[in-house]
């Protein structure tokens, strides 16, 4: 027998053959694998979206909005803000204005502070060029309360009336 193994059992010498593979067929099991964890790992209530701030200028008052359907009360979110920055940014951190209205119409408002350094001041995130992409998490285990289309705005919440240096600024959500 090509591929097989043999053992004694109970006294009698047993075999069984061993499935063969070629490196072509190994290759397209785990392309198939692959693009089931691919599908599998995004989910219909993942949101990830970024707007671009023009010139880099954020004005106090451009709010940055996004509209999220949200269908699965059951299951914890990740919930956070994504962010772009030049390094010749001012300033450490950024402070927003998150202010959210649920399905129901009722509406929330909260001040978060985004660090972007280090107190030594070296700056956090990924690196590219002259640019710096950083994730902030809020709350890793959000529950929503009610489904439907959440609707959220960011703004900045500096003391510059024109803050120089964000490039682009949205938010994430991911059930986990």
């Amino acid at each position: 027998m090509q591929n097989a193994e043999c053992r004694m059992q109970n006294g009698a010498k047993r075999c069984w053959s061993l499935p063969s593979f070629s490196i072509q067929h190994s290759a397209f099991i785990i392309g198939l694998l692959t693009l089931f964890v691919f599908f599998t790992a995004c989910s219909d209530d993942d949101f990830d979206k970024r707007t671009v701030i023009p010139e880099a200028k954020w004005h106090q008052e451009n709010r940055v909005a996004f509209d999220v359907d949200i269908n699965d009360t059951i299951s914890p979110y990740e919930f956070g803000i994504g962010l772009r920055h030049l390094e010749n940014y001012r300033y450490s951190n950024l402070f927003i204005f998150l202010h959210t209205t649920m399905p129901n119409g009722n509406h929330t408002h909260d001040t978060i502070e985004c660090t972007l350094a280090t107190p030594e001041g070296k700056w956090i995130g990924r690196s590219s060029g002259s640019m710096r992409d950083i994730v902030v998490p809020l709350n890793e285990n959000l529950l929503f309360p009610l489904s439907g289309t959440y609707h959220f705005e960011i703004e900045q919440a500096m003391r510059e009336p024109v803050l120089k240096g964000i490039s682009d600024i949205g938010l994430y959500i991911e059930k986990q």
